[in-house]
This record gives C-alpha cells, structure tokens and sequence, in this order.
C-alpha cells in the first residue's frame, strides 16, 4: 500500500463467538462513533463444541451492555451434583444458570453487535500485519486496532508471535433425549483416568441434555473420539448411546498467570484465542465475555486517546485486574485435582459444608479463590480417620 491511508475500520474483531462478539459490543457502547467489523468463517446460526452453561458471571458482564436477554426462554437450573465412583453431592448453587445452545447464544450476541453498529463480514482470516498505517488483515482489509477473539487455533494469535496454550484439554459433546435421573440439574462425574477427566449432563430444559466428556490430552495415550464416548458411556449410561450431534474441541487450558500472550501495540487477544479456559472445569464463556468487554473497552479508549499502540498495555492490565489472582488459584486447584484423593476429598467437603460447596462451584464457574475454609476443609477429608482414643498424628 502507498502512502498513509485511512484505515476503513477503527476496529476489526476477528472472530464472532462469545469473546468477538461481546468486544465489538463494548466498544460500541463505550464510543458508538466508531467503524468496527466482525469478521468470522461462519454463517450464524452455527454450532460450537460446548458444555452450553451460562453461568451468572456472563450476565454480570452482558447485562450492562443491553445484551442480558441472550438466555431469554431458556430454564434456569439451580441443581449441580458433583461426583466420582459412590462420592456424591448435590445442592443448590448459590445463583442459577442456564443451557443455552452456542447455536443461540453466539446467534444472540451477534444480533447485538450488529444492533449497535458492528458490520458483520463473512471472511476468514489467515494473517495480519502490523505497521505504521495500522494493521493489515490478509493484505485486504486495514483497522487501527485489531481484537483477535477466533478461538483455540487462533490464527491472530500465531501472528502476533504468542506461544499456543499448553496443556490443553480435548472433549466432545453431544445432545441427548432428557431422562428423569439427569431432569432440571447439571451433573458432573469425574472418571478413574488422569484427572480433570470428567462426564457431563447439563438438561437444556427443553427435552434435551448437554452430555460430553473431556481430559487432558498429552500426558497419555492419544486421545480418541471411541475412547471419549467410551468414557461418557461409562460415566453417564445412556448419554453415548442416544445422545446425537457430536462435536469435538480443544481447549486451551489456562495456566498461572497471564500476560506474555498480550503483546504491546493495537493487536488484544481474548477469551479462548488468549489461552483463557478454566483448567479445573473447561468452563470458557465467561471468560470469553468477560475478557472481550475488556478488549472492546480498551480498544476504545486507546482510539479515543489517539493512540491504537497503547490498547495492548491497556488490555493486558485490564485482564489482569480482573483475573489475575483467580488464575493463580484456579491453576493451583486443577493440578490439586490431578490427584484423585483430591477429588474425593472435596466432595467430601461440599457434602459436609455448604459454605465450601459455593466456593467449589465459584472457583470453577467465575470469580473464585482457594479460601482459608476450602483448603482447612480439604485437608481435614484428606487426612485419615482417626478411631476414637488413638494418638492424634
């Protein structure tokens, strides 16, 4: 390109899930002035390899954005069962969630971005270039800023110079017909293979089941699409063997911190394509909405300062503010959870206190930390019994 021209867009989101869609949002709602793409490979309504849970931390972040009505007409559910072998427990959460299929959820969210001004185009991207007149998508299509929101494979993210997330997880997820023992709950049951492996069977509310299976992948044998709904049979009877739609991802698991992936400059990473999954439970739309607000906010600030170069330094403490310490308690807690007596030891826990149940469910949904209570109670169900007028140990 000669010369110094004008950027077409202020602000070019690649990618238009949950991550894409929601930065576009935000930087609309913060500067409704600005010319921002959504760009994504995908016509809407399209499918996702996903557990579907909306926790309520995703609403905490949609709502003020006017987008707070995506799980409009979808059940809440207020039961989660926790459970490996004959452990059990089930209780009520603290704040209710939804199934929501990615079909209509990232449908929804799009609906949003384009209601606020975002044009959406049908484009994938493969390279981008940054440079003095801004950055340059596939030598076609030129924004001052660039969000990289396009998933576990991230293309942004490979051009940017950021290293790919490891370890990552691999699970498939499937949909099957809704059975009185799986009705208006989540259940989660963690298997005998190197941990996190775990089934799931989230009801839909609407005659269906989420059910899937999911580990970590690369500390074994190579993983299988028989050998995961093998695994999901054997967790969950049934759910293999009737369920439909299948549908496999990897997943990027989150690590201790987070910063070295969000370089300096007008390119931000979010949610999957900024190696941000939760590494105890896969859990990924929240920070995908969470983490493309931030993108979409920062993006505008730093174009309104008429400066696109500071919006990765903006981005990256913003992220950091918000995050910064769960992800050192939740990569704590998963490889914790590699052990199985870990495992049982707090469901143990949450059978006995409630109190430790909603932080268990808080750690792996949101916000949540390694409270002084959750790790006095895990070592108490860790250490062994005790009989009555033995010397203590």
């Amino acid at each position: 390109m000669s010369g110094s021209p004008t950027p077409a867009w202020d602000l070019a989101v690649v990618g238009a899930g949950p991550a894409g869609a929601t930065a576009a949002l935000a930087a609309l709602r913060h500067a409704p002035h600005l010319r921002v793409a959504l760009l994504d490979r995908a016509d809407f309504p399209r499918d996702k390899c996903c557990g579907d849970g909306v926790a309520p931390h995703v609403l905490d972040v949609l709502e003020p954005l006017g987008a707070g009505d995506v799980v409009s007409g979808w059940t809440p559910l207020s039961r989660l069962d926790l459970a490996r072998g004959e452990r059990v427990v089930g209780n009520r959460m603290a704040r209710p969630v939804h199934v929501v299929p990615r079909r209509v959820l990232d449908a929804r969210l799009v609906e949003h971005a384009t209601a606020a001004g975002a044009t959406l185009l049908h484009h994938r991207v493969r390279d981008l270039t940054v440079g003095p007149d801004g950055v340059l998508l596939d030598g076609r299509l030129l924004a001052r800023v660039v969000v990289g929101a396009d998933g576990a494979h991230s293309a942004v993210r490979v051009a940017v110079g950021a290293a790919e997330r490891s370890p990552q997880a691999l699970a498939i997820r499937g949909y099957a017909p809704v059975t009185a023992r799986l009705a208006r709950r989540q259940l989660i049951r963690f298997g005998d293979r190197p941990q996190p492996a775990y089934a799931w069977a989230f009801d839909r509310g609407d005659g269906l089941v989420n059910v899937g299976y999911g580990e970590l992948a690369g500390d074994g044998e190579p993983l299988s699409r028989a050998l995961l709904l093998d695994q999901l049979e054997r967790l969950v009877p049934g759910a293999a063997a009737t369920g439909t739609d299948w549908r496999a991802h990897h997943l990027p698991l989150s690590s201790w911190g987070w910063g070295p992936e969000q370089p300096d400059g007008p390119v931000l990473l979010a949610g999957d394509a900024a190696g941000l999954v939760n590494p105890m439970t896969g859990e990924g739309i929240y920070y995908a909405v969470a983490t493309g607000a931030l993108a979409g906010v920062s993006a505008a600030r730093a174009l309104g300062a008429g400066a696109p170069d500071q919006a990765g330094l903006r981005h990256r403490t913003a992220v950091r503010g918000l995050l910064g310490r769960h992800l050192h308690h939740t990569w704590t807690a998963a490889r914790l959870t590699r052990v199985p007596a870990v495992v049982d030891a707090g469901i143990r826990a949450a059978a006995a206190d409630r109190r430790v149940f909603d932080q268990l469910v808080e750690l792996g949904l949101g916000d949540g930390r390694i409270t002084p209570r959750l790790a006095g109670r895990l070592v108490r169900h860790l250490l062994p019994t005790r009989a009555p007028g033995s010397p203590a140990r």
